[in-house]
C-alpha cells in the first residue's frame, strides 16, 4: 500500500461520522484541558480512560491522541496570555508571548502559535506517515533479546532525560518494574504478590493507577498553590499574523517541525524537551539574540511548532515498536491492550484500519484545531476565569466515578486513592512518575522478552551480547549509565537544574 492509498484508506476510516465526533471531542478537550493550567494531558487521558470501553479502539485511541495534542494547542493561550503555563511543554512560549501580549500584540502571538502548530502537526504527521511502514518491516526482524535490548534502552534514556536525580528516577523504574509483576505469571500461570486478593490477579490496574498518579496527585499538588491569573484584559484583535510576522517567522517553524519530530522519538524527550531545544536553536541562530525574551515572535513559532511535531513523532516507536516513550504512549498502550490490541510490527498487518485511521485523524485533527483555536480565543479567556474552588471537586467526582466504573470495583477505587497519595509525595519529594508508570507498562513486555531469551538460549544470558541489535542497544545503554555517573556531568546537570528553578 502506498503513501497516497494508505491515506486514503485512513481517511475513510477517520471520516466516519462517530470518529469525527470523538476526534472533535478529543480535541475540544484536549485544548480546554491546555488552557487550564494545573490539570495536563495525562491527568485528562487517565480520567477519561474508564469511557472508551463502550466504544471502539480505533474510536477510543483518535479521541485519547486527539487530548493530547490539542493540549499543546491550549497552552500556547495561557502562556501568552496569563503568564502561566496550561501545559509542561509552553513553559518556553511565557517568555516571548506573554511580552508580545504586553506589548498589544497578543493576537499575532496566538495566530502564530496556532498556524506554527498547524504546520508542524501536518509536517509530523507526514514524517509519520512515511516512516512506519519502514519502520514495521525492520521491527519484524526483531526477536526477544532484541525487544528486550530495546526496552532497557528506552527506560535509561528516559532516566538519563529526567529533570530531577537520575538515582530517584532509577529506582522509581525498579519499583515501576517490581509492581508490574503482580498477578499471574505470564509463563507459568502461578500467582505472584497478590494478597489473596481476586482482583490483584490480572495484575494492577494501568488505568486507577494513572489516575491516581496524575489526576489526584495533581489535584492535591495544586491545592498546595496559589495561583495568581492576571488575563490581559485589552481586546485582542488582528489574529492574523502579517506579512513581516511570517518572514521573521518561516524558518523557525520548519526547524521546530524537525526538532521536534525526531524529539518525540526519544524516550523521554517529548514537548517539553522539544520546545525548549528549539528555543535555543533559534536564539543561536538568529543574529538579534537579544531581542528574545522581550517579545521575539520566532520565540512563539519555534517551540510551539516543535511540541506539536513531538507529539506526532512519540507515534513512530508505539505503533511500529510497541514501545512508549513517555507517559502519554503508557497511557495509549494501555488503552489498546483494553481492547485485546497488542501494538507493535504486527499492528499494520493485523489492524491496518487502526493504524492508518489513527493516523489520518490526525490531519482532520490538526484542521479542527486551527479552526477552533482561532474563532474560539474569547471563550478560552473566560475558561481562564473559572475558579479552582469549582473545577477541582469536579474533577475529585469525575476520578471516583471513572475507577470504580471500570470494573465496578472499590479495590479500584482504594488503588487509585492510594497511588494518589504516593503520587502526591513523589512530587513532594522530587521522585518523578514517569519512569516508574513507563516501567510498570513495560515490565510485563520485558520479563516475557528476557524468559523467552533465555528458554532459546538454554539459559545463556550472551544471548543479548552475539546478537548485533541487541549488543549495540545494551552498549549505548551502559554509555549512558556511566556518563550520567560521571562527575563533570553531574555538575554540570546540577549548574543547569539551578538555572532552571
Amino acid at each position: 500500500m502506498d503513501f497516497f492509498s494508505s491515506l486514503m484508506a485512513g481517511l475513510s476510516v477517520a471520516c466516519q461520522p462517530h470518529n469525527l465526533l470523538f476526534c472533535f471531542l478529543g480535541v475540544f478537550i484536549g485544548t480546554l484541558i491546555g488552557v487550564l493550567p494545573g490539570i495536563g494531558p495525562v491527568a485528562t487521558m487517565s480520567i477519561l480512560l474508564p469511557m472508551t470501553y463502550g466504544i471502539s479502539a480505533t474510536t477510543a485511541i483518535i479521541m485519547l491522541a486527539g487530548i493530547y495534542y490539542g493540549a499543546y494547542y491550549g497552552g500556547s493561550t495561557t502562556s501568552i496570555l496569563v503568564n502561566i503555563p496550561g501545559e509542561a511543554a509552553s513553559v518556553i512560549t511565557c517568555l516571548d508571548g506573554y511580552q508580545m501580549a504586553r506589548q498589544g500584540r497578543a493576537g499575532p502571538a496566538l495566530g502564530i502559535a496556532a498556524f506554527g502548530s498547524f504546520i508542524a502537526g501536518t509536517l509530523g504527521i507526514i514524517i509519520l506517515q512515511a516512516l512506519a511502514p519502514p519502520l514495521v518491516s525492520v521491527a519484524l526482524k526483531f526477536g526477544a533479546p532484541e525487544y528486550f535490548s530495546l526496552m532497557i534502552l528506552g527506560l535509561i534514556i528516559l532516566i538519563f532525560l529526567v529533570e530531577k536525580s537520575i538515582i530517584k528516577a532509577l529506582m522509581m523504574a525498579g519499583v515501576g518494574s517490581f509492581l508490574g509483576t503482580v498477578g499471574l505469571d505470564t509463563i507459568t500461570g502461578v500467582a505472584r504478590f497478590s494478597f489473596d486478593i481476586p482482583e490483584f490477579l490480572d495484575g494492577l490496574g494501568i488505568v486507577p493507577m494513572a489516575m491516581g498518579l496524575f489526576g489526584i496527585a495533581e489535584i492535591f499538588v495544586n491545592l498546595e498553590k496559589t495561583i495568581q491569573r492576571q488575563v490581559i484584559s485589552t481586546k485582542i484583535t488582528r489574529l492574523l499574523p502579517s506579512f513581516r510576522d511570517w518572514m521573521e517567522s518561516k524558518w523557525a517553524i520548519v526547524r521546530g517541525s524537525v526538532v521536534g519530530f525526531f524529539l518525540g522519538i526519544l524516550p523521554g524527550g517529548g514537548g517539553v524537551l522539544a520546545s525548549f531545544v528549539s528555543y535555543a536553536v533559534e536564539k543561536m541562530s538568529s543574529g538579534t539574540p537579544g531581542k528574545f525574551g522581550h517579545g521575539a515572535i520566532e520565540g512563539v513559532a519555534g517551540p510551539e511548532s516543535a511540541n506539536n511535531a513531538a507529539a506526532s513523532g512519540g507515534f513512530i516507536p508505539l505503533l511500529t515498536l510497541g514501545i512508549p516513550v513517555g507517559v502519554v504512549q503508557a497511557i495509549l498502550l494501555g488503552a489498546l491492550m483494553m481492547h485485546g490490541i497488542t501494538p507493535g510490527p504486527m499492528l499494520l498487518k493485523e489492524h491496518p484500519d487502526l493504524f492508518w485511521g489513527v493516523i489520518a485523524s490526525m490531519y482532520v485533527g490538526n484542521v479542527m484545531l486551527l479552526l477552533l483555536n482561532l474563532p474560539l480565543i474569547g471563550l478560552w479567556v473566560r475558561v481562564l476565569r473559572v475558579p479552582y474552588a469549582i473545577l477541582f471537586p469536579l474533577i475529585l467526582l469525575f476520578c471516583l466515578i471513572g475507577a470504580y466504573a471500570i470494573n465496578n470495583s472499590t479495590v479500584d477505587v482504594a488503588i487509585m486513592l492510594f497511588f494518589g497519595a504516593l503520587g502526591y509525595l513523589m512530587r513532594k519529594f522530587e521522585y518523578e512518575p514517569a519512569p516508574f508508570i513507563l516501567a510498570f507498562v513495560l515490565s510485563p513486555m520485558l520479563e516475557t522478552a528476557l524468559r523467552r531469551s533465555l528458554i532459546v538460549s538454554s539459559g545463556d544470558f550472551t544471548i543479548f551480547l552475539t546478537r548485533p541489535i541487541s549488543s549495540g542497544c545494551l552498549i549505548l545503554a551502559a554509555v549512558l549509565l556511566i556518563l550520567a555517573a560521571h562527575p563533570a556531568f553531574r555538575k554540570r546537570r546540577r549548574k543547569m537544574l539551578e538555572e532552571a528553578r
